[in-house]
């Protein structure tokens, strides 16, 4: 693989603009070398390969070796003097006009032919390497203040671990004890004082104190360290660095102090109902601390995730390091091989003496000591759990998963082909019984046909979102290595299919039993049946079946369900959009209730349709799902200040109004009703198809650099943007004939409903693909790439700054 596609592939999807241009600078290369193969063709060499000069120079023996290094070091000077007169370019530090200090490269050999592209080729270089390099030291800056955090925390957690737990220390008993305190203290001051001076030649004293502040694990830290020789005597910051880092060194041998306590306070976010109720009801919120295991294993979960997250950060970032650091050496030496010049050695040692090239060491250790605390004090002491947590695996695709994708789908398509010869060659849509199985049996088995479609629809999305580099894992929130690829999800849709048509396949009955005088009573149960196995598989508690998966769509369910006491994520709105396009799904597992318990269903008869109740639920079931997206977006209006929201939110009102005047004139039937219908319906659609290009998906822009698109876009042909604009604006309209009741003489009334749920879902499908990839560049243009974690703690003092 060239290295191009590999930085590509190894990229943070969200920093992809912070990277070094790689692919522009190689096309500036390329000018510089159609230019040189123009205007300078390449000498004729004789044939075959020729010698290099040095096998033509003296032998110079075999045991001459400190003569040879003696006339090197004699003749040093007069080769460097010689460097200097070759040498192509000088980089030297400038500040610029913001007051930051960048790197500018002056280009000694602009008069010879073709510098002006030399030129050019340095400009954009030096123009990416400052980019790169503020980019790098504004994120470490970030980096520490969180490490600063976190040790804060650390420390409060340790005062909370010990009330709680009151551990026993017997060791202060006695002097002997004592006596190996103070030795393991001086021993630690000895050991800190080493790492700090040979660390202290290359990083700046801020740099060092916060990476010694969260290495509270002296033990550990004894085996990471190099046994070196230092100096006895160090600079004044380090000694005053010695005594600040000591008590935290020494944590293990002693119990932290409990006053820390004092000055600080359990945080408690409204994201749950309970406190959301209290919140809107004025209800003042319990901050005093109770000290009980519940509590500090709460503490405990929370501070783990935010290290885990803290962890994954600076592993991005030392690759971000790494991948810019190779992409320029990558550079310079092509640049060097076009142009034959030898300027690659001069700008690589500025960059490692750069920020970006000097101050990985810091990352380096960094990362090494929040392994130790993890270790510590959420892993037990075991390494292999503690590090597995922090390092999750990537996930690998199983055979097995293939295979059985493989067998289902052969399933599938051999069970629709025997459904359609089942019904041709027995004419069974001709028979007496077939409007009765139209009315009964179809609605039940459609709410299969609904939800496989969707989940087909789902697995094309993750697909296309791999394909176009759209981190949907990150910006659902999924945990690593627990997401589905899309083979999961169409093992998952055909398996399914398969049980469906199966069911479908064993009910093709259009006539009664001529004895019974009725249907086979099992096989009527049959869709019941099915209905009651998906769900027990959808709750299951067990580990199989992907539970991870099914129990954080569970969650967010749930939290759609109970709007707006749940804090609103990305996740539990994207839930929430998918619901209101199964309005049908929704009215077809009410038709499951009313069928089974006040029907005859042996006989295939029911009287839910005559049921006003049952009509006027089934209207404001189609409502419920805009209902519950309506309550998100008032609660986020009101939690993060956004107007947006508060137009998103009547938004879904309009759409809740027009699904309540459809209802109004299903039960009157008159001419006012029917023009207040239509009106509110095409409103509702004008503004939810706006909304869906302009703000879903960041569309219709006049002066963006892609007209009538967006300035960035994923998908390489602009075609594809404005065909899913027609398609959506004409399928987001489908639903009108319900309410001009439109019916087609080929169709039965069941069927044109199935077809315009179906066409609702398609709508959906193509919208989710458009929806990430807008919330995608969003964040890269953000450079968001980490979510953040609640921490458990607020300090006081921190309160009366804010």
């Amino acid at each position: 693989m060239k290295f191009g596609k590999e930085l590509k592939s190894q990229m943070v999807p969200e920093w992809q603009d912070a990277y070094m241009d790689y692919g522009f600078l190689k096309t500036l290369l390329k000018d510089i070398q159609h230019f040189r193969h123009k205007t300078m063709p390449p000498p004729a060499h004789p044939p075959g390969l020729p010698r290099a000069l040095t096998h033509y120079r003296a032998f110079s023996g075999l045991t001459s070796l400190k003569r040879s290094i003696s006339m090197r070091s004699a003749s040093g000077r007069q080769h460097h003097h010689e460097d200097l007169e070759s040498q192509a370019i000088l980089v030297n530090n400038v500040k610029k006009t913001n007051g930051e200090v960048g790197y500018q490269t002056t280009f000694l050999r602009a008069s010879e032919d073709g510098g002006e592209y030399e030129l050019v080729y340095f400009k954009r270089l030096d123009d990416e390497f400052n980019k790169v390099n503020m980019f790098y030291r504004a994120k470490v800056d970030e980096v520490m203040k969180e490490a600063d955090e976190l040790n804060r925390q650390m420390n409060a957690l340790i005062a909370f671990r010990i009330k709680v737990e009151n551990p026993k220390h017997a060791w202060f008993d006695t002097s002997e004890n004592m006596d190996h305190l103070v030795s393991a203290v001086e021993s630690s001051n000895k050991e800190l004082s080493a790492s700090i001076s040979s660390f202290g030649r290359r990083h700046s004293k801020r740099v060092a104190e916060h990476m010694d502040q969260i290495d509270e694990d002296k033990s550990v830290k004894m085996t990471r360290s190099k046994s070196s020789t230092s100096s006895d005597r160090y600079s004044k910051e380090a000694k005053q660095l010695i005594n600040q880092v000591v008590p935290e060194v020494t944590i293990t041998g002693r119990p932290a102090s409990l006053d820390i306590l004092n000055r600080v306070t359990i945080n408690r976010p409204a994201d749950t109902p309970l406190p959301t109720i209290k919140g809107v009801l004025n209800v003042p919120v319990q901050t005093d601390m109770k000290f009980s295991s519940e509590n500090l294993s709460k503490i405990e979960e929370q501070l783990k995730r935010a290290f885990t997250e803290f962890y994954h950060k600076l592993r991005l970032l030392k690759s971000y390091s790494f991948l810019n650091i190779l992409a320029f050496s990558k550079i310079m030496k092509k640049y060097d091989k076009i142009t034959s010049r030898n300027a690659s050695k001069s700008y690589l040692k500025t960059v490692d003496n750069s920020y970006i090239g000097s101050s990985d060491e810091v990352i380096t250790k960094l990362l090494d000591r929040v392994e130790a605390t993890f270790i510590k004090h959420f892993a037990n002491a075991n390494r292999k759990k503690g590090l597995g947590t922090l390092k999750p695996k990537a996930k690998r695709e199983k055979h097995r998963v293939s295979a059985s994708l493989g067998f289902f789908a052969g399933c599938t398509v051999a069970l629709v082909f025997a459904v359609i010869l089942t019904i041709r060659t027995r004419n069974l849509f001709e028979k007496e019984g077939a409007d009765r199985y139209m009315e009964t049996m179809f609605p039940l088995y459609s709410l299969y046909g609904f939800i496989v479609l969707h989940m087909l629809f789902y697995a094309g999305n993750i697909y296309f979102w791999k394909k176009y580099k759209i981190n949907y894992q990150f910006i659902f929130g999924f945990k690593a290595g627990t997401e589905l690829g899309y083979r999961e999800v169409l093992l998952v849709s055909f398996a399914l299919s398969v049980l469906a048509l199966a069911s479908i396949h064993g009910n093709l009955d259009m006539e009664m039993d001529p004895k019974t005088k009725d249907y086979k009573q099992l096989t009527e149960l049959v869709p019941l049946i099915l209905l009651i196995l998906a769900f027990a598989v959808l709750i299951c508690p067990f580990n199989i079946i992907y539970r991870s998966s099914r129990y954080f769509f569970l969650t967010c369910a749930v939290h759609v369900f109970l709007a707006p006491l749940y804090k609103v994520v990305l996740s539990d709105f994207f839930v929430g959009d998918q619901l209101t396009s199964q309005v049908q799904a929704f009215r077809s597992i009410e038709f499951y209730f009313c069928y089974y318990s006040s029907g005859d269903f042996k006989y295939r008869e029911h009287n839910c349709n005559k049921n006003d109740a049952y009509n006027t639920f089934s209207y404001i079931l189609a409502a419920i799902p805009f209902w519950w997206r309506m309550l998100q977006c008032v609660r986020r209006f009101f939690e993060e200040k956004d107007a947006i929201q508060g137009w998103n939110s009547l938004k879904y009102f309009s759409i809740v109004v027009s699904f309540v005047t459809r209802t109004a004139y299903s039960k009157n039937n008159s001419t006012e009703w029917y023009i207040i219908a239509w009106v509110t319906s095409v409103v509702a659609g004008v503004v939810a198809t706006y909304w869906d290009i302009v703000f879903d998906w960041g569309l219709l822009n006049r002066k963006s650099t892609n007209p009538w698109l967006r300035d960035k876009l994923l998908v390489p042909y602009r075609s594809v943007y404005f065909a899913a604009i027609a398609l959506n604006v004409l399928l987001r309209f489908s639903w009108i004939q319900l309410v001009l009741d439109l019916k087609v003489s080929f169709l039965h009334r069941q069927t044109m409903i199935a077809i315009i749920a179906v066409l609702e879902i398609i709508r959906r499908g193509v919208w989710n693909f458009f929806r990430l990839e807008n919330e995608q560049l969003n964040n890269a243009g953000k450079y968001r790439a980490f979510k953040s974690v609640p921490l458990p703690f607020n300090y006081e003092d921190d309160e009366d700054d804010d």
